[in-house]
């Protein structure tokens, strides 16, 4: 009966954190700790709110590291870890933490996606027109795929 307390939490508290509500999934995610605190999902996630909400990066940290230490074969563990050191000022770490998930599980697109909001993007080739405009945008391009030549040469 617990575990299906603990689960019903779970879940109201992972849609809480999609929608936005950090405190509010504060509270669900700590009830299924305390009721099953062997789980690397509900720790996981207890660390991801804690982190957006509190700002306690030592144990929201802390908590998604035990996660991955327990199942570390779980691509969305990673994607929290990632997004706590993000939250943290830990950028590298976070690339750090998807290349290795990389590594595990391949081109995964929620990887690349995650990757590419942590990376720092380069300034736009013409600084006196808009990121957006289509010289910027081709040039950037060529610029790309020169650069990536020559780091495989």
């Amino acid at each position: 009966m617990a575990e299906v307390e603990a689960l019903t939490s779970f879940k109201q508290g992972v849609q809480l954190l999609k929608g936005g509500y950090p405190q509010r999934a504060l509270v669900e995610l700590r009830r299924c700790v305390e009721i099953e605190s062997a789980n690397p999902y509900y720790l996981s996630f207890l660390g991801l709110a804690i982190a957006r909400s509190e700002r306690k990066w030592a144990e929201a940290t802390k908590l998604c590291e035990t996660a991955l230490q327990m199942k570390s074969k779980e691509l969305q563990l990673h994607l929290n870890m990632a997004e706590v050191y993000v939250s943290a000022g830990h950028r590298e770490s976070a690339i750090d933490t998807l290349d290795r998930a990389k590594e595990n599980f391949g081109p995964d697109p929620r990887l690349v996606k995650a990757r590419s909001r942590i990376e720092k993007r380069r300034s736009p080739i013409l600084p006196f027109l808009p990121r957006q405009n289509a010289l910027n945008i081709k040039l950037g391009k060529l610029r790309h795929r020169v650069t990536k030549q020559s780091a495989a040469s």
